[in-house]
């Protein structure tokens, strides 16, 4: 076991983390050169294409180290966006410390810091790699400083590497071997595993991957899942290496998966501890952070024939994403369709993405929304997570919205621009503080105003520069109205929001403007408008075609001509009312970018 080494790497998105995995398990051998490809242990291909890591993976490296002694090194590569920061938390909690990779150009941001928390939170032993030092704007020394500065890490043995070029990999591996330290357990207690992951195999079933902390774990021992309270033979242990490799037994402080024959990802429950059945562990391991859905919105199928293909293409990206959640839901406009919950805005996009992609499947996607609770005069509170099933307003106590704790690193001379934002975002300041020549701002802000369009108006008007990191800071009650949508007279539940009284006007005007681009002319006039309550705070009308009905009156009395208008009139105005207004599938989620 003192030959073990349990690490994980960390770092803001983009920094390098995927391409330093991929250079140490060259070095180690763990790859052919013929069967290797850049971003290694990201299997999705819309991980490569955005150069993103959505799921957290790991690989058994073996190192023969400078003292002659081959160690075992298990390495996690972690994602670096806020929405996956669930994968970061479990991968954390199976290891004994962390690679934090800093770019050497860019520094210190804002997920730096939330990722270095986590790791301290945990225990863990840090070691600091630069990267990208082969870059012309690579600046050692000042990142250094930084990292001192923020953090309060001593930086005197900070790696500089080059991940893209390899170099320095070997000091990241001795330094692995010499400063992490070795697991902690004994292989004679009681088995007692920490269940790190699942997912489902087409060929193997449901794949469980664990940290053993003490005891083993061998083909043909009969294990308990404690908080599942269910028991299961296992069929066989393995390792990654980075293709799964068999092996014949899991002992104490090894990482490695196990199948059993489970059928549901839902029975293997991250953060459960697994034991032996004849020989079980008195308590529990501590469990992680569970992952808890922020934003949600509700899909719907264009053609109403796809609605149980949709139906069985979520469950199977349930099976491989623990953190995405789903129920039935009906609209009046839209039909039947699926409320889903998302850990952000861009866990929401990969869904949809591969549900396009992977399943050729055509949707239409609502508002991305967040979840209320709403105390009402009764005393009881509801949580509310679609805007459709707001309660009767007269009912209604009060109404309690998300708050987040955000951190924003920005560059000096976007600062101005940057607090503008945040204040019209109903943003409060809580501090401003500077590293080098980037601010660091902390702010409180309601998540509603973030899941609308936060993230896009920061990147532009920062040009990319800015970095942002969030967590949730429990619920506060606002001045909260729901804002519904008619169309024709009747109201367009898909379109239906939650927001703040003094923007409702503003946000409605903006939303009914957009649809008059989006919805079709028909032959009768269209109103669409915007409605808090019984109240009509915005309104635009789509323009009917008209056909020239005195075309054909040259010259002539005038009541001729009259005659056949009113007679269009009353026409027209008898198909406003039986009338169908067609709206084509895409313009819901349009009219909402």
């Amino acid at each position: 076991m003192n030959r073990i080494r349990n690490f994980a790497i960390i770092a803001h998105i983009d920094h390098g983390k995927s391409t330093l995995a991929d250079r140490l398990m060259q070095f180690c051998g763990a790859v052919d050169a013929r069967e290797f490809r850049d971003q290694m242990l990201d299997s999705m291909d819309i991980e490569r294409e955005r150069g993103i890591t959505i799921k957290a993976q790991t690989v058994r490296l073996d190192y023969r180290a400078k003292d002659g002694q081959t160690y075992q090194i298990n390495l996690m590569d972690t994602p670096g966006h806020v929405d996956f920061a669930y994968e970061v938390s479990r991968s954390l909690a199976a290891c004994e410390g962390s690679v934090l990779v800093v770019d050497a150009t860019q520094g210190v941001e804002a997920q730096t810091l939330a990722n270095l928390y986590q790791a301290l939170e945990h225990d863990h032993e840090i070691i600091i790699v630069l990267n990208k030092i082969d870059l012309p704007a690579a600046d050692v020394d000042k990142v250094r400083q930084q990292i001192e500065e923020v953090v309060g890490l001593d930086c005197s043995s900070a790696i500089s590497v080059s991940a893209k070029l390899g170099a320095g990999i070997a000091d990241v591996l001795e330094a692995l071997v010499e400063k992490m330290p070795p697991p902690s357990g004994n292989e004679d207690a009681p088995l007692k595993a920490l269940l790190v992951d699942s997912w489902y195999d087409p060929y193997m079933g449901v794949v469980t991957l664990v940290r053993i902390k003490d005891g083993f774990l061998k083909p043909g021992m009969k294990v308990k899942l404690m908080a599942a309270g269910m028991t299961y033979t296992i069929d066989k242990v393995g390792v990654f290496r980075p293709k799964p490799t068999e092996v014949s037994v899991l002992k104490s402080g090894e990482i490695g998966y196990f199948v059993a024959g489970i059928k549901s990802v839902g029975d293997a429950r991250v953060g459960d501890t697994i034991t032996a059945e004849n020989r079980p562990a008195t308590e529990a391991l501590p469990g992680f952070k569970p992952c808890i859905p922020v934003v949600f919105c509700s899909m719907f199928p264009v053609d109403a024939v796809d609605y149980e293909k949709l139906r069985d293409c979520l469950v199977k990206l349930r099976l491989n994403d623990a953190s995405f959640s789903f129920e039935p839901e009906t609209s009046q406009i839209l039909g039947s369709g699926f409320r889903c919950g998302f850990l952000g805005l861009l866990h929401l996009e990969v869904v949809a993405e591969r549900l396009d992609r992977e399943y050729h499947l055509e949707l239409v996607t609502t508002a991305p929304s967040v979840g209320y609770k709403v105390l009402l005069s009764n005393g009881s509170i509801v949580e509310v997570h679609n805007p459709s099933d707001m309660p009767d307003p007269s009912q209604i106590s009060s109404i309690e919205e998300p708050w987040i704790h955000a951190k924003i690193m920005v560059p000096d001379e976007y600062l101005g621009d940057i607090l503008s934002l945040c204040e019209r975002k109903r943003g409060v300041q809580l501090a401003l503080s500077y590293v080098g020549s980037r601010a660091m701002l902390e702010y409180q802000l309601p998540l509603n105003e973030v899941v609308y369009d936060f993230y896009d108006r920061l990147k532009s008007l920062t040009k990319g520069y800015a970095s942002f990191d969030y967590q949730l800071d429990g619920h506060k009650p606002e001045d909260l109205v729901k804002m519904t949508i008619l169309i024709n007279g009747e109201p367009a539940d898909a379109l239906s929001l939650i927001v703040h009284r003094n923007s409702s006007e503003h946000r409605g005007r903006q939303l009914c403007e957009r649809l008059k681009t989006l919805i079709p002319r028909h032959m009768f006039k269209i109103p669409i408008q915007a409605a808090v309550g019984g109240k009509i705070v915005a309104r635009e009308t789509v323009a009917a075609f008209r056909k020239d009905v005195i075309a054909k009156c040259y010259g002539g009395d005038v009541t001729r001509k009259r005659k056949l208008l009113d007679k269009q009139k009353a026409g027209k105005k008898k198909m406003r009312e039986i009338g169908n207004v067609k709206i084509p599938p895409g313009t819901f989620l349009e009219a909402l970018k």
